[in-house]
């Protein structure tokens, strides 16, 4: 047995709370990635949906994402991780069981120098965060008591499924070796298919809403959109599993991607409609963090920035060009844009990633060499075999993500939809969050008028005094 005592100091010396296996630094930095993902959610994608929709849909829309966020976290400590990375039950599914034991949180990872638990807590914020996109194409109109039951059923036969196959060491695509480094296609691709599949069963909003849908906070939206952003260092920087080298490259190329990206879009604008669109702007750094997200460790500098004119490009076309033009587009309400964000952002990085992969980085990040290799490479290399190969299996990856999202989505709402409507009244559209929840977005409005009284929810209702007339209740 070693004799830590005589080499390290006493900080570092092995104990009962540090096994020989931990390293504190990577674990420090791993918990630190974890907790600036889920402030992506919580709360940036709750201000991000609650500025963004209109006024009386502000609650609503956060609230779905609030939501999503707690019970993704129960459904994953209770059997969402061991099916995303346990012992394998087929090549795209693993078995079921729980990861709340003091014994197996305890215990290593199936990578890095870190335990269990944190395993667990990091993978669990990206698994949320995937729901909570979804959402972003219903909002406005889906029903919350299916949004309840969609949630652990998407996760469960969704969600799971994905992250298996691509991420877990004994999965069919990532045995076969496609790249996928921070969830391109487990998350961003996953989320963009599942959230316009979803809108397609939910239907559209209201035709006013459609027609007109201001944000009704765009600081709220952009101080979101800031979290977001700066969440995304540990959303690409964790995903090597420790404080490497690898971490800091893809954390830089992170950021060099979205800025190209968002300045891109914002030229478009200017060029093609005459002003420069906050909220277009905010479209163009989502599709440049999703677009570098397959990517971000095995590419190189000027790759990050050709992914970031091609992600600030290509969405833009899909959402301004293509999509007045296609039938199946315009008939399909996705509120947020999520499938032109995250799936057409999302394919575009897996196959761009493809072409960029750096066989060198590559090794960084998965230890092998001469078996991800980005078809530029194997071109240079003579390897064509091998680039070819790279490029085929982002291919294969994008149709599998595509096609069984398409199909365990629809099933799943099918399902729900025998159980509960999937959509609002048109009565309770017409009104908003005080139908959905009783509740509005800013309780003091215009010249400090309030909706006294409202027929949906006394909840929040104060009594003066001793007035306590049945049916009534004064408010300060």
């Amino acid at each position: 047995m070693t004799n830590w005592t005589a080499i390290l100091p006493s900080n570092l010396l092995p104990d009962d709370a540090n096994p020989e296996w931990l390293s504190k630094g990577d674990n420090a930095w791993q918990l630190t990635a974890a907790t600036l993902v889920g402030l992506q959610s919580v709360p940036g994608l709750i201000i991000l949906y609650g500025g963004a929709v209109k006024k009386k849909w502000a609650v609503n829309s956060a609230f779905m994402a609030l939501y999503a966020f707690a019970c993704v976290l129960v459904c994953w400590v209770c059997w969402g991780y061991r099916l995303s990375f346990g012992d394998q039950l087929v090549p795209i599914w693993g078995k079921i069981n729980v990861a709340f034991t003091q014994q197996y949180l305890f215990e290593r990872a199936f990578m890095g120098y870190l335990p269990n638990a944190t395993m667990v807590y990091f993978q669990f914020v990206f698994a949320a965060i995937t729901l909570i996109l979804i959402a972003g194409a219903v909002l406005g109109r889906m029903n919350f008591y299916a949004w309840m039951l969609f949630v652990p059923l998407w996760l469960t036969f969704s969600y799971t499924i994905g992250a298996y196959t691509i991420w877990s060491l004994n999965g069919w695509l990532s045995s076969a070796g496609m790249i996928d480094y921070s969830g391109g296609y487990v998350i961003h691709l996953s989320s963009g298919v599942a959230g316009f599949t979803a809108a397609f069963w939910v239907g559209p909003r209201l035709t006013k809403d459609r027609e007109r849908f201001p944000p009704n906070n765009i600081l709220l939206m952009l101080a979101g959109a800031g979290l977001l952003w700066m969440g995304w260092t540990g959303f690409n920087g964790g995903d090597p599993y420790a404080a490497s080298i690898d971490a800091s490259l893809a954390i830089i190329n992170t950021h060099v991607c979205t800025a190209t990206s968002l300045l891109t879009w914002l030229l478009l604008d200017i060029i093609f409609f005459g002003k420069p669109s906050v909220i277009g702007a905010v479209q163009g750094m989502i599709t440049g963090l999703v677009c570098i997200t397959p990517a971000a460790g095995v590419v190189q500098g000027w790759a990050a920035i050709i992914m970031g004119l091609c992600s600030g490009s290509i969405p833009w076309f899909t959402m301004m060009v293509v999509h007045k033009k296609s039938e199946l587009l315009q008939k399909v309400d996705d509120t947020m844009a999520v499938f032109h964000t995250h799936a057409v952002a999302g394919s575009l990085g897996g196959v761009l990633t493809g072409l960029f992969a750096n066989p060198r980085l590559c090794y960084l990040f998965y230890g092998k060499y001469n078996r991800y290799v980005g078809l530029f490479y194997g071109i240079q290399m003579g390897a064509y075999r091998h680039g070819f190969r790279q490029i085929g299996l982002q291919l294969v990856g994008v149709a599998f993500v595509v096609g069984v999202n398409i199909v365990t989505t629809s099933l799943i709402c099918i399902v729900v939809k025998l159980i509960v409507p999937l959509r609002m009244t048109e009565e309770d559209m017409e009104i908003g969050d005080q139908a959905a929840h009783g509740e509005d977005a800013y309780a003091i409005w215009g010249q400090g008028e309030r909706n006294e009284n409202s027929r949906f929810s006394t909840h929040n209702d104060m009594e003066m005094g001793s007035s306590k007339a049945k049916g009534h209740v004064e408010r300060t």
